[in-house]
């Protein structure tokens, strides 16, 4: 038995082949489902814009499978566990492990083995996998199905480092130009340098932007010193990526991508981050979410039950929709009501947590 205690056996190959067999059929299943869908929703859109057949398959579908496999992966997970589970149970399986002498956390064992090898993977595939397929997928729905977007803001104002403020009256960002242009710079509260430009323009060869028909007002004490030019190429700590649509840009950053822009926005004083705080806390949470569910499912679903594997599934998929929704509770309080994003995406893994040792410490020993 010392053996079996600390070493992979044949129960726990089987629980783990069981495990990552009904979790990858399921996903396989689901996601056919997603994209058949999604086809028949989108087909129209593919011929009003005569996209590519290759660009639909390559740049779209590729792209569009990992996106859903990252968005149902916890869920699934889930599923499979409490679906195989159930079965085990059914067929008394379960009973006969533990009669022969394996303790009920021992079975937690292969479960938790497989957990932590799906948590690593899915980690790693949001983290760096989706963000860049995300990017080809959305640069595909932008150009052949949404509408394309318009900047429409106006006097827009930014902060661009600690000293150093951006003021345009307006940005075209269908050809990258904005029109009255100001950038000043401060040393401590006193107003140092000043330039004013009719227009600006993004260079996108040189990856700088061009300033057209400028001055230049530069104030040292009660000197002033003052500079006026046609041209002038500068690097400003901004770009057209900061006027472009925002609602689909956080799936595309990869996690170190995504930290390094919500620490350049905060240093530039930039508002409404919350969304981006609460995805980058939840890519660190959810891989811990993984071990707290399937805590939940094996201990509610490893007792034979009337009603058999539906019942188990049911109450298990009503378990699994709580914790979505309590999750959607509680980013709303983060985005909306002030709570630190932190806590709001680890509360529902605390109260689960919570739930998921009730249930062991009543499950079937």
């Amino acid at each position: 038995m010392q053996n079996f205690k600390y070493k992979l056996g044949i129960i726990d190959w089987y629980i783990i082949k069981k495990f990552l067999g009904t979790f990858f059929f399921t996903m396989a299943i689901f996601i056919a489902i997603a994209v058949v869908f999604d086809i028949s929703e989108k087909v129209d859109d593919f011929l009003r814009t005569n996209a590519p057949f290759k660009a639909i398959v390559v740049d779209y579908y590729f792209n569009f499978i990992p996106y859903y496999v990252g968005l149902l992966s916890p869920l699934l997970i889930f599923i499979a566990a409490i679906f195989f589970t159930s079965r085990m149970a059914n067929n008394t399986e379960i009973v006969a492990i533990l009669s022969g002498g394996v303790s009920f956390r021992r079975l937690l064992y292969p479960y938790f083995v497989t957990s932590l090898f799906l948590s690593i993977l899915s980690f790693f595939f949001n983290s760096f996998t989706i963000p860049n397929s995300n990017k080809v997928r959305i640069q595909f729905e932008n150009t052949f199905i949404n509408n394309k977007f318009v900047y429409k803001e106006r006097n827009i104002h930014m902060q661009l480092d600690d000293s150093t403020y951006a003021y345009m009256e307006s940005y075209n960002n269908q050809d990258g130009m904005g029109f009255r242009f100001t950038l000043e710079k401060f040393r401590g509260k006193d107003l140092v340098y000043k330039l004013m430009s009719d227009q600006i323009r993004w260079d996108s060869t040189k990856k700088n932007w061009q300033i057209l028909a400028y001055s230049v007002k530069r104030i040292n004490g009660l000197h002033e010193s003052l500079e006026r030019g046609e041209t002038k190429d500068t690097v400003l700590a901004m770009s057209p990526s900061d006027f472009e649509r925002k609602d689909n840009s956080i799936g595309s950053l990869t996690t170190p991508e995504l930290k390094e822009y919500i620490a350049r926005e905060r240093k530039r004083g930039a508002s409404g981050l919350e969304a981006y705080d609460v995805e980058y806390y939840k890519r660190y949470s959810m891989p811990f979410a993984t071990f707290i569910l399937i805590l939940i499912a094996v201990s509610l679903c490893s007792r034979k039950v009337r009603g058999g594997v539906g019942a188990q599934l049911g109450i298990g998929i009503g378990s699994s929709f709580a914790y979505i929704m309590l999750m959607q509770f509680t980013t709303t309080f983060a985005l909306k009501g002030g709570m630190h994003p932190a806590v709001s995406v680890w509360i529902p893994n605390i109260l689960f947590g919570i739930y998921g040792l009730y249930l062991l410490k009543i499950a079937p020993k």
